[in-house]
């Protein structure tokens, strides 16, 4: 592998009378092959901006070890790791313009000034900022600033590019618009990059990996696509897109098929990769666009239940339905056939689309 974290911790002191210690980073594995682009998606305070900050080498693990091209790097300082980082905060010089922000690190390097004038042009063009070298930072938009950070960083040529949460400052459209310009930039490149968010759309358009952090352990490690459609926990569904969840209860199962008692029905259900046991509590995962309001031939993974709340959301209709004293259902359905608060409906839940999740 090309980058691996190897059974990375990081304690800090608790800020609390009793003392002891906090565990923002615990245990945490991960190997990242070259030119992949990983994300670490969490909530805040989860430990995923400190495990890029150790990957950096801002902070010092506790224990554990980062190998990047076979050489170990936890003693290792930032200026030596062959690393750049892109900030939140872009963190453009204000007093120098354009050329400068973007030649700082190769003069830092002691480059040749036709190398460094070289490289900078190579980058600006990359970056869209060609005609503008001679700008002050104060004269450019978010959008430019953020792409000055970006060449400034691709400018040293890292073996590893980090970005920590760049586009939050950034408006919705501009935001969107730099995630594709990122992704295409580090497919081009063939960079390895590692980027922390809490912004779920983000990791799910940018990545080839997502990393899913909770509490400072791996929740789940996976494609978008596993970890959107095939969530492991309750955690990881419920961060990751709307879920419904279904306290249900294990009847029976062989290889491929599980029953499960949800809701005063019975449902069945492909079996889950954790493994079943009869008896087991366990959750029934499903999302709102995936339930069905069912018509009378369908008999079988049915729920019954009152229109509780019927909201127009322009191209689909939001309803909650309140199925029995501990269960409530979000559906989401296009708008050509509409139900009313107080209507009682029956809701299909296709096999294909339900899963079996821990409770975490």
């Amino acid at each position: 592998m090309y980058l691996t974290l190897d059974h990375l911790t990081k304690k800090f002191p608790a800020r609390t009378k009793q003392g002891g210690e906090v565990n923002a980073v615990d245990d945490v594995s991960l190997n990242i092959e070259k030119g992949q682009f990983v994300t670490l998606l969490g909530p805040s305070g989860c430990g995923k901006t400190t495990t890029l900050r150790l990957i950096a080498g801002f902070e010092f693990p506790t224990s554990g070890h980062i190998v990047l091209d076979g050489a170990r790097l936890e003693d290792v300082p930032p200026n030596k790791r062959d690393m750049a980082m892109v900030f939140q905060s872009y963190a453009i010089f204000p007093h120098l313009n354009v050329f400068e922000n973007i030649a700082y690190g190769l003069k830092v390097k002691k480059l040749a000034s036709s190398e460094i004038r070289r490289r900078v042009d190579e980058v600006t063009k990359l970056t869209q900022l060609t005609g503008l070298e001679d700008r002050a930072p104060n004269q450019l938009s978010g959008g430019q600033q953020q792409r000055v950070a970006l060449a400034r960083a691709l400018v040293v040529e890292p073996k590893v590019l980090l970005f920590d949460e760049p586009l939050s400052n950034l408006d919705a459209k501009l935001r969107e618009e730099m995630r594709f310009e990122i992704r295409d930039l580090q497919k081009r490149l063939g960079i390895t990059a590692i980027y922390v968010t809490h912004a779920q759309e983000e990791a799910l358009v940018m990545s080839d990996v997502i990393a899913i952090i909770n509490k400072g352990k791996l929740a789940q490690l996976g494609s978008p696509e596993e970890i959107y459609e095939r969530p492991l926990s309750r955690f990881v569904a419920d961060f990751i897109g709307l879920s419904d969840f279904i306290p249900a209860r294990v009847e029976s199962f062989d290889a491929e098929l599980a029953q499960v008692a949800a809701a005063n029905a019975v449902f069945t259900v492909p079996v889950p990769p954790l493994g079943l046991a009869r008896g087991q509590t366990i959750l029934l995962h499903i999302r709102p666009y995936e339930i069905q309001f069912a018509d009378g031939l369908v008999d079988k993974n049915v729920l019954t239940g009152v229109v509780q709340q019927a909201t127009y959301l322009g191209n689909i209709m939001d309803y909650r339905v309140h199925i029995s004293d501990d269960v409530d259902v979000r559906v989401q359905a296009d708008t050509a056939h509409r139900h009313n608060v107080g209507d009682r409906v029956r809701l299909h839940l296709p096999a294909a689309q339900c899963h079996l999740i821990a409770e975490d």
